[in-house]
């Protein structure tokens, strides 16, 4: 998994080739994050490594005259997963394939993507004990119960009309929190209430602070983590909001799902795979997304949930419930895993 696991498969196929005991054997490596890959000097990965000078050259871990260990991974390993199947795509365009887009290009017939599940022991509406109150896709309407108290709990007005969308997350760029900066006036008038927590960059942190500051009766800026807060707002919000740059997966929408929180995000990859956008000719859909990386765009997606919302509340109500039974608990991601194990050790 990752940079950090990433010369497994390089020393596999270098320093301990000539082994027989590791003869045969398969190396798959999974991307977590492509932005992430391990870069250090080439001598110092020499001096530590071991590894002959043939594996830094630029078909292998050389990278912009550095040693960069996912890369290496990459190269020397048999096949290559990720975390969702838009994004091993996404990955392959030099937009998101941080440098390494060719490389992932020639990868593409051993690559392929399996999105993350989530434990559905602990993160369970009608199990969870840290929530106000217990529900189920059954009785989804004693939900606004967690709503009530968690607007007790932060200090904003108790009242079941106003529309509740949070955000839990790192507060970084790639989270596409500068098209939130863009239109935070917009997202948080008279009949909404914004609830953010996590911490990151200061620029972010700073400006949760101030609309805070600025009105105290409809944002709440929790610049901290608090897992039971986390529980709380998943139960608690009408809306969970993640209009990332990019987002190999994602977690927070497969758990605001769970929970029956309507999910609006932005088209990219686990977003993408997992939210079904709303469609009002049909009645279908888990969420709402928006394609382009554009504050306006997002805006007006927010304005068309809040607009279900306001004027057609059984609708929205179902959109969650569908939410609500979709399955990424981690047993259909693993049987995938499975499979994909025994069709790469069938290989010779």
């Amino acid at each position: 998994h990752d940079w950090q696991a990433a010369l497994t498969p390089v020393f596999l196929r270098t320093l301990f080739r000539d082994n027989s005991f590791f003869w045969g054997i398969k190396t798959m490596l999974t991307i977590h994050n492509l932005k992430f890959q391990g870069i250090w000097d080439i001598p110092t990965m020499r001096r530590f490594t071991g590894f002959p000078e043939y594996v830094f050259t630029p078909d292998n871990m050389e990278f912009k005259k550095d040693a960069n260990m996912l890369k290496g991974g990459i190269v020397f390993s048999d096949y290559v997963t990720t975390v969702s199947d838009t994004y091993a795509n996404e990955i392959q365009m030099p937009y998101y394939g941080e440098g390494l887009d060719g490389l992932m290009r020639h990868k593409n017939p051993n690559l392929c993507g399996i999105v993350n599940g989530i434990d559905y022991e602990v993160w369970a509406p009608g199990m969870d004990i840290q929530i106000y109150h217990k529900y189920a896709t059954k009785t989804f309407h004693q939900k606004v119960y967690n709503k009530r108290g968690l607007q007790y709990e932060l200090g904003l007005p108790e009242d079941d009309n106003k529309f509740m969308i949070a955000i839990i997350s790192r507060l970084t760029d790639q989270k596409g929190l500068d098209l939130v900066r863009d239109v935070i006036e917009n997202i948080t008038d008279e009949n909404t209430q914004f609830v953010v927590l996590g911490t990151g960059d200061p620029e972010y942190e700073d400006l949760f602070r101030h609309y805070q500051w600025k009105y105290p009766q409809r944002v709440s800026a929790n610049i901290y983590y608090s897992d039971n807060r986390a529980h709380k707002i998943y139960a608690g919000a009408d809306a969970m909001l993640m209009p990332s740059r990019f987002e190999p997966c994602g977690l927070t929408q497969l758990i605001a799902l769970r929970y029956g929180t309507v999910p609006i995000v932005r088209e990219t990859g686990g977003l993408k795979d997992t939210v079904q956008p709303y469609n009002w000719y049909d009645n279908s859909g888990t969420g709402f997304s928006f394609s382009n990386y554009d504050a306006g765009e997002m805006l007006n997606t927010i304005n068309y949930a809040k607009t279900i919302y306001f004027t057609q509340r059984d609708r929205w109500n179902e959109i969650a419930v569908r939410g609500m039974r979709a399955d990424f608990s981690w047993a259909n991601s693993a049987k995938r895993y499975q499979d994909l194990y025994r069709w790469i050790m069938s290989w010779w």
